[in-house]
């Protein structure tokens, strides 16, 4: 498959709301709001990188969001969130794809990178869960990251508040 990563822009941000809101829309974990977190998280200035994925046929296929955390660890840290593949190509690198160039991009501007999500799916990428690292109401295994430096104490995370219905 042919696929071209690229920031967002302007024009993208209706397909990048549906392909969001289609990702979604049947997972047990999800309460509905991820594409309104994007919008959110744009409002706010917020979305630090915001990426999307174009397949062949020039349609929106995927997007990542990279926003700031809050952390008591050293450095500056960004959170992952929400990634958002379209449900009908689905298992076909296009998530992959969309994070290993969001990690690239971030490679000297931060010093680590969180997320809540699957393990068992982001831990090809080097993420982790690791000892002390916390995100309030979030079962430890869920909480995982990624760091750029050496970290002397892993601590807690906490994203933007767009993730929570403000801007």
């Amino acid at each position: 498959m042919t696929l071209i990563i690229r920031s967002e822009t302007a024009a993208d941000r209706a397909a990048i709301a549906a392909v969001t809101t289609a990702a979604f829309v049947n997972q047990p974990h999800s309460d509905g709001s991820e594409a309104a977190i994007i919008d959110r998280l744009r409002e706010a200035g917020a979305l630090t990188l915001s990426l999307v994925a174009i397949n062949g046929r020039d349609e929106l296929v995927g997007h990542i969001g990279f926003s700031p955390l809050a952390t008591d660890m050293p450095g500056t840290w960004f959170g992952i969130g929400p990634l958002s593949v379209r449900p009908d190509v689905q298992r076909q690198g296009i998530g992959s794809a969309l994070v290993r160039s969001g990690l690239d991009r971030l490679k000297g501007k931060a010093d680590g990178i969180g997320l809540v999500g699957d393990p068992n799916y982001y831990c090809r990428f080097g993420f982790a869960a690791r000892p002390g690292l916390v995100c309030d109401g979030v079962p430890d295994l869920y909480v995982q990251a990624l760091a750029f430096i050496d970290v002397p104490a892993w601590g807690k995370i906490a994203f933007h508040p767009a993730f929570f219905g403000a801007a």
